[in-house]
């Protein structure tokens, strides 16, 4: 997703002076295009991701549109006070990129998995926070999303071959994103297992399930209607590359609970804290459960549940 962004940004930049780009000595073999057409227009801060805000801070404060550029871990938790007290409290259009989104940096190790940007994030009242599912939305969404007023964080991956089926590149601001309609369970996925899920749900298809599936590429603000969506399937099951707490299942949590729906959900995510052990991002999945085996096994378990369920209602007497 990285290349469509800069690819996307450059075509931005052509067209608006006002767009700066920073990075935390990050993104070689990705960042070249953009800073060898805007040399003027574009910093390396080095390692030192605060200053990185704080210059974004006020870049914006004099006239430009900066997007800051780092590792997640790296543009999200080292300098979030300075996040907070600079872009969201003053409501400043620093853009700020995070690529790598879940455990995509897996032989790295937890230094580098984020795993809980988007909880920290969407946390701040104004903090728009977008997570494309491929690098066709993630063209998309930076056209749509690059002049709106305020901060953004953008949460990117790193595979830019890879395609949502049934996504075609769709993406509407504050809304999610419909890939297929269901019957019998709803998979709400965010970022790029959003791959994984289209393929999960590809083999329950087969096995007769009706799957509804949708990609919830804006999450703060919350997607309008998603209490609407919810309210048509029975249970939901929601799949990140995130923490349990504070994702997209902590969203679809609180939505069923403030708006009193009758739908069971199913939180599929990091739950707990890393052991140390490492490896790439499909190793990192099956050991945390968020593998395609791992979706498909836990849809049809909670298909099996919804028939218990039925089934009793249905022999219960009716006084």
């Amino acid at each position: 997703m990285r290349t469509a962004f800069v690819k996307t940004l450059v075509e931005i930049a052509e067209r608006d002076k006002r767009v700066f780009m920073l990075t935390g000595d990050l993104g070689y073999m990705a960042l070249e295009p953009f800073m060898d057409r805007f040399p003027d227009r574009f910093i390396n801060v080095g390692v030192a991701e605060q200053n990185m805000i704080g210059i974004a801070t006020g870049l914006a404060e004099s006239g430009y549109i900066p997007f800051a550029y780092s590792i997640v871990t790296f543009a999200t938790l080292r300098p979030y006070e300075f996040i907070r007290n600079g872009p969201v409290l003053h409501n400043l259009p620093v853009r700020i990129v995070g690529v790598g989104g879940g455990l995509e940096y897996g032989h790295n190790g937890a230094s580098h998995w984020g795993l809980e940007d988007v909880a920290v994030m969407r946390v701040q009242p104004n903090m728009t926070v977008i997570a494309p599912a491929d690098h066709e939305q993630t063209k998309k969404a930076v056209e749509n999303t690059w002049d709106i007023s305020g901060p953004i964080y953008y949460r990117l991956g790193k595979d830019d071959k890879t395609l949502v089926t049934g996504l075609n590149g769709k993406f509407t601001f504050g809304q999610l994103d419909i890939v297929q309609e269901g019957k019998d369970v709803l998979l709400i996925s965010m970022g790029a297992i959003s791959a994984d899920t289209a393929q999960a749900i590809e083999e329950l298809n087969l096995r007769g399930l009706s799957c509804g599936f949708a990609i919830a590429s804006t999450i703060n603000p919350p997607p309008v209607e998603l209490d609407k969506v919810l309210s048509n399937y029975k249970a939901v099951i929601t799949v990140e590359a995130h923490y349990k707490v504070g994702g997209i299942g902590s969203l679809v949590a609180e939505t069923i609970a403030e708006k009193a729906l009758n739908t069971l959900l199913v939180r599929m995510a990091v739950d707990g804290i890393p052991d140390g052990i490492t490896g790439s991002q499909a190793f990192m999945y099956s050991c945390h459960g968020l593998s395609k085996e791992n979706i498909v096994n836990t849809v049809l378990m909670t298909a099996d549940k919804l028939e218990a369920k039925n089934r009793e209602r249905q022999s219960c007497p009716v006084n």
